[in-house]
């Protein structure tokens, strides 16, 4: 269905929707959708930075990862 609108198309829609929302109404849309890219991309690289922190063995307290999983004996008690 999209497939069809060509150029001509697009700029009928988008001179449609100026006339609807007005000129100041799509700028402060577009603003936020600019705030809001960059609130997700601070998120993201944000997010990996503590990815990378955690990759390490040891904690970020100092103190090194030990292994908790019950011995066999154990496994067999309960």
């Amino acid at each position: 269905m999209l497939n069809n609108i060509g150029l001509p198309g697009l700029l009928l829609i988008a001179v449609v929707v100026l006339v609807l929302f007005g000129r100041g109404k799509i700028s402060s849309l577009m603003g936020e959708v600019g705030k809001g890219i960059t609130a997700f991309k601070k998120g993201v690289s944000d997010g990996s930075k503590d990815d990378d922190s955690t990759a390490d063995p040891a904690l970020a307290d100092g103190t090194a990862a030990r292994d908790v999983t019950p011995e066999a004996a154990e496994k067999d008690k309960v």
